[in-house]
């Protein structure tokens, strides 16, 4: 899936430093986990999302993106939920203003996609955080 910020991706996560992960799991075995892990490993800063949990890897899980502390901005939403849940989450998420929607692997909403976009965020939709991180060591 491709038409959005792709071709940004790199400029993306070299300028990021904030990520809100919405759909976050405590298992090590789902693949928010993994990635947030990941990404927090890297260096990003990692606000949890799950209205379900109380901490995750030590830290504090928000209810959702309203709820994230004041005064921080966050650059990258990354969002680990179903597909038709994800208008529901850029609907919140544009509230706070992101720089980057980020809808992972698996995650295709066009409509979703296309608010975001229009809300200002630029937006990548189908993709992994972490393998496109990867590849932009290369």
């Amino acid at each position: 899936m491709t038409g959005y910020d792709e071709n940004r991706i790199p400029q993306i996560l070299k300028n990021s430093k904030t990520v809100a992960v919405v759909g976050i799991s405590d298992k090590p075995d789902r693949d928010s986990y993994r990635v947030a892990k990941y990404l927090k490993s890297v260096g990003y800063e990692i606000f949890p999302v799950n209205p379900a949990l109380e901490n995750w890897d030590g830290q504090p899980v928000y209810k959702n993106l309203g709820s994230l502390p004041g005064g921080k901005h966050v650059d990258i939403v990354d969002v680990f939920r179903k597909p038709e849940a994800a208008l529901e989450v850029v609907q919140d998420a544009v509230k706070i203003k992101p720089g980057t929607i980020w809808l992972q692997e698996g995650v295709v909403n066009k409509e979703a996609a296309d608010l975001a976009k229009k809300s200002g965020s630029f937006v990548v939709m189908d993709r992994c955080m972490m393998k496109e991180h990867r590849k932009s060591l290369d």
